[in-house]
C-alpha cells in the first residue's frame, strides 16, 4: 500500500525537489549580479522532471581509472546538466546576470512550487476522506 502512495505523490514530490533546487540557483545568480565574471545558470525544468521520473540522468558518469579514486559528492539532486542562461544584456565586466529577469524567474518559480504544494494538500485532504467517509 505504501508503494502505492509513492507512485501516487511522485511527480509532485520530484518537482518539488526540483523547484527548490531550481530556487537555489536563481538566488546564487541574484546573489552574484554584481560579481565581476559571473555567468548566470539554469536548467530546463520540463526536461529535468520528464529525466527525473524516467530515472534518467543528464550527465555523464565519472570514469575511475583508479579503485582510490572518490565519488564526486553532488549537491545537485537529480544529476542535473546546468547551463549558463543565454545573454539578455552582459555588462561590460562579463556578468550576464539580470536583475529583472532573474527576480521575475525567481517569482515564477515560487508560484510555481506554491501551486504544486496546494494541488499536493489537495491529494492529501481527497484521500484522507476517501479513508475517512463511510
Amino acid at each position: 500500500m505504501l508503494d502505492n502512495l509513492d507512485k501516487h505523490f511522485a511527480l509532485q514530490e520530484t518537482s518539488l525537489k526540483l523547484r527548490t533546487y531550481r530556487q537555489e540557483l536563481i538566488g546564487s545568480n541574484i546573489a552574484n549580479s554584481d560579481t565581476p565574471g559571473y555567468k548566470a545558470v539554469d536548467f530546463d525544468f520540463s526536461a529535468a522532471l520528464k529525466n527525473a521520473m524516467d530515472g534518467k540522468s543528464e550527465r555523464l558518469p565519472l570514469a575511475h581509472t583508479d579503485r582510490r579514486h572518490l565519488e564526486l559528492a553532488v549537491k545537485n539532486p537529480f544529476d542535473l546538466s546546468v547551463k549558463y542562461r543565454t545573454e539578455i544584456q552582459p555588462s561590460i565586466d562579463g556578468n550576464t546576470v539580470d536583475p529583472d529577469h532573474e527576480m521575475a524567474q525567481f517569482a515564477d518559480n515560487s508560484l510555481r512550487y506554491q501551486a504544486t504544494l496546494t494541488f499536493m494538500n489537495t491529494k492529501v485532504r481527497n484521500l484522507m476522506n476517501a479513508l475517512t467517509s463511510r
